[in-house]
């Protein structure tokens, strides 16, 4: 799973601040063909106040058969469903692909499903692993999760079709959906094993301690920063606490801008925390983490689609030579 993220910070719904705690996550398709992830902030990264979209409209995330982008905070309150379930669930949108239209509100004119059919497995498996994900860090399960027409029939939601104007095109439908998240949370390795010195981590939401028998921790510690884990071992062993093996988290991350300072220097149990992929910084640059091996034309590459886009990255980050080390935070061009 690729996840990027990059703020809607001029959209009315992320302005307005609102908070919510997460107890379900909301299925959406986003009936217009061939648009894909990446290309939604410039669509609603504006102000309907200020008259700049004529829609107030804002989702968690967009996936595609590629990546996902993460444009509003998993815990804000979006603007989604169109009734109650703004105030209880995450919502994202899968993108849909060219080469169709639409007629008649939900009816898809033109749609091959044997041709789209590697698309939508693509899209569908970043879906099921966005939801995972999600279900990790806040305590949810499949049956946490529907999709907007089942969200209309529960009255929590507005009349929409998708996705089971979609899915079934390709021989699927929301049970199987959850039947796949079910699979994945069931047989997923925990990425919390993998954790090491240089990554950028954050807490999950249902913590409430250190690790078993520790202090409490501070709301404060968990809501308005990362952390980069500094020391996984002492002494050359694992350092276990309260049954937990643990990690130093030895520098803080501010998650409203991306600045690095100094840490809470504390050992967390590595169960307690989830990998941060990137995050943006206050200008609404992403950001990428550079990791043991990377080079600037590797990471132009995978990150910008071209290794000859690298000097873009060296000029962004005011960089003199090619020079960098695994743990370098390095905003990104668009």
């Amino acid at each position: 799973m690729k996840l990027f993220t990059k703020y809607m910070t001029r959209n009315d719904c992320y302005t307005a601040g609102r908070k919510i705690t997460p107890k379900g996550i909301m299925v959406h398709s986003t009936a217009v063909p061939g648009v894909m992830a990446a290309e939604w902030f410039s669509r609603w990264n504006k102000s309907y106040k200020a008259g700049e979209i004529n829609r107030q409209v804002c989702v968690h995330a967009f996936v595609d058969d590629k990546e996902i982008w993460q444009y509003l905070p998993w815990n804000h309150r979006g603007w989604h469903a169109g009734g109650s379930a703004n105030n209880t669930h995450i919502g994202f949108e899968i993108c849909e692909p060219a080469g169709f239209s639409y007629k008649s509100g939900a009816v898809m004119v033109g749609y091959d499903a044997a041709k789209q059919e590697d698309y939508f497995r693509k899209a569908w498996q970043n879906a099921v692993e966005l939801c995972v994900m999600l279900c990790k860090k806040y305590g949810l399960n499949e049956n946490d999760i529907i999709c907007h027409s089942e969200g209309y029939r529960l009255g929590i939601a507005s009349n929409h079709a998708d996705v089971m104007h979609w899915f079934p095109k390709h021989g699927e439908n929301m049970d199987t959906f959850r039947k796949a998240v079910k699979k994945a949370l069931e047989n997923s390795t925990d990425i919390n094993t993998d954790i090491g010195i240089g990554d950028m981590v954050e807490f999950k939401v249902s913590v409430k301690n250190y690790f078993p028998g520790s202090v409490e921790v501070p709301t404060w510690v968990k809501n308005d920063y990362y952390h980069r884990v500094t020391q996984t071992l002492y002494k050359g062993k694992p350092v276990i606490k309260g049954g937990k093996e643990c990690v130093l988290l030895g520098k803080k991350v501010k998650k409203s801008g991306g600045q690095e300072i100094a840490g809470i220097n504390t050992w967390v149990a590595k169960e307690n925390l989830v990998i941060v992929n990137s995050i943006p910084d206050n200008k609404g640059n992403r950001t990428y983490t550079v990791q043991k091996g990377d080079t600037l034309w590797r990471i132009a590459e995978k990150e910008l689609g071209r290794g000859t886009r690298f000097p873009e990255i060296k000029k962004l980050n005011g960089l003199t030579s090619d020079t960098i080390y695994p743990g370098q935070v390095l905003k990104l061009p668009e």
